[in-house]
């Protein structure tokens, strides 16, 4: 478990260390959470840099669309969050997205781990990190939405995180959509 991890928001000084989480093989690196900004159609289309210029614009920009957490200094993940109204994909789907309420909730909806710190506990204080991130620019809620995963977890299954980590984290399920797809939030304290 990692007992040293810090949490600061994705702001234009930080994008070489959001590059360094992207990076490698696997499909964050041509992903680069546009997914959440774009059709599936354009994200697509986009797959790899054009994709990644969605994120820069937005970091650079000064939006801070998410986090970043590090382990000794060295970036180790990435948390995307905003409120959910920033999220075309969200705000269009009718169907296992769809919001369940009109309350203004901020969404936590992308976690990377760079390959060298997989499987060393980050997933947690990622989650945290984004959340207290949230609520300290005004949150009401933070939503998350998970999938129930195999026994057999793939990078598909985790990037969502996963329904255990969040309720480690204080999210409660609020609906459930199909077979796998759960909605939880977490309810800032008092």
């Amino acid at each position: 478990m990692l007992d040293d991890v810090e949490i600061y928001a994705a702001t234009p000084d930080r994008w070489d260390d959001l590059v360094r989480i992207f990076e490698g093989k696997g499909d964050q690196g041509r992903c680069w959470c546009a997914y959440w900004y774009l059709s599936a159609k354009d994200c697509k289309a986009g797959w790899g840099d054009a994709n990644q210029r969605v994120l820069r614009e937005r970091v650079q920009g000064g939006m801070e669309p998410g986090v970043l957490a590090y382990v000794d200094g060295l970036p180790a993940g990435w948390a995307g969050i905003a409120p959910r109204s920033a999220f075309d994909r969200l705000v269009r789907n009718r169907k296992t997205l769809a919001a369940v309420d009109e309350r203004p909730v901020w969404s936590l909806n992308c976690l990377v781990v760079h390959r060298d710190f997989r499987k060393q506990g980050l997933m947690r204080p990622l989650i945290s990190g984004a959340v207290g991130f949230a609520l300290g620019k005004g949150a009401m809620a933070v939503e998350s939405y998970p999938v129930e995963t195999p026994a057999k977890k793939t990078v598909w299954d985790l990037y969502l995180g996963t329904k255990h980590a969040y309720e480690d984290c204080g999210f409660v399920e609020v609906a459930k959509r199909g077979p796998r797809q759960l909605i939880m939030r977490h309810w800032p304290a008092g």
